[in-house]
């Protein structure tokens, strides 16, 4: 499956994977999340049901506060 992971194309093995999944892989552990699919805003309760299918874009932003 190949997707666009944050304007990058990556290749991950097998088919539909769940974005939860897909964070897994690229070791994504960040608390403060912003997570996009094919331009739809997805809540943090939906990663591990939402598919990320071949051809889709996946936005995943870390926030970072200072000061």
């Amino acid at each position: 499956m190949t997707i666009t992971l944050n304007n990058r194309k990556e290749t991950f093995p097998g088919g539909p994977m769940t974005i939860a999944r897909v964070m897994e892989e690229k070791s994504f552990h960040f608390k403060m999340l912003i997570v996009k699919l094919n331009g739809n805003i997805i809540s943090k309760e939906a990663f591990a049901s939402t598919l990320v299918e071949n051809g889709d874009r996946l936005d995943i932003i870390h926030l970072i506060s200072g000061g």
